[in-house]
């Protein structure tokens, strides 16, 4: 379960070193726009290093590569997929035809190294007016797909608009993503929270990005970690409702009943493949409720 994506800068030895304990779901080793041209390489053998030498725990590992026009980015996939990270995460991606020729590399390199084909997962960074029209063709490009990443910053520049706290200006964005996500069967991730200070507004936004279907956020900051995944876990309320439901339904089978209602209101579909998102989603995390 990915609730946060901490982004790790890939130049940054110390905090590269404590990214195992700052409570994020998964570590984002950033090859791209935290790295300078002229520090690429020395960022590569940083995070290289470090993902042959230090334990990250439970935490899923993700790797941002720089974009596909740029002459960094087949380096970065030679270096960094012999190390079998969880998922390598493509940048600018405009078009399904991006994916496609990410995958075939990448597919060429597991080839060169061992590695079954298709291990590594693919999560795109759609953060141009193209990519996010292009959004379910992307989604649907290649069988690595997992999940859809929305990047807000690049994407405002792209629409000429200013980034604001309230995010109105990326709502149909967002709306777009989610759905083209939740349409190729995938996860969906919204951008993070800039203002590193307000966590006020940090959890205002997570909300909001929850209740428009994501599945988590990135973060850029680890001061941010724990209120993003105080949003995107369950609370207490939520999974013994949902325990409710599955109880309920037992109930009707040994009724012989074939529909039955919970606090007025009747139990169909929909109600149980949330209270199933709910239980896996808490049972995964685990530690969410005292019995």
């Amino acid at each position: 379960m990915r609730r946060t994506m901490l982004f790790l800068p890939g130049n940054n030895p110390n905090m590269i070193m404590n990214g195992g304990i700052l409570g994020a779901d998964s570590i984002i080793f950033d090859l791209e726009d935290a790295v300078a041209p002229d520090q690429k390489d020395a960022a590569r053998e940083l995070v290289k290093n470090a993902l042959k030498s230090l334990d990250f725990g439970k935490c899923e590992i993700i790797v941002r590569i720089n974009a596909l026009d740029t002459p960094y980015w087949e380096t970065d996939l030679e270096e960094m997929i012999p190390l079998k990270p969880a998922v390598i995460m493509p940048t600018k991606v405009s078009n399904g035809e991006y994916i496609k020729k990410l995958d075939e590399k990448m597919t060429e390199e597991e080839k060169k190294n061992g590695i079954e084909v298709g291990t590594i997962k693919i999560m795109p960074l759609l953060e141009t007016a193209q990519g996010i029209m292009n959004a379910y063709e992307i989604a649907k490009a290649s069988k690595r797909m997992i999940a859809l990443y929305l990047g807000a910053e690049d994407l405002t520049a792209d629409l000429r608009c200013p980034r604001t706290k309230e995010g109105t200006e990326i709502l149909y964005a967002r709306q777009q993503l989610v759905c083209a996500a939740r349409a190729a069967g995938i996860e969906a991730y919204d951008t993070p929270f800039t203002d590193v200070e307000d966590l006020e507004g940090l959890e205002k936004d997570a909300k909001f990005a929850k209740s428009l279907g994501y599945t988590g956020k990135a973060v850029i900051s680890p001061r941010h970690v724990d209120c993003v995944n105080d949003v995107f876990s369950p609370t207490e309320k939520e999974i013994r409702y949902a325990m409710d439901v599955f109880e309920a339904i037992e109930q009707a089978k040994a009724m012989g009943k074939g529909a039955i209602s919970l606090r007025g209101k009747m139990i169909d579909a929909p109600i149980v493949m949330r209270a199933k998102l709910v239980l896996d989603a808490a049972a995964e995390i685990g530690g969410l409720l005292d019995e």
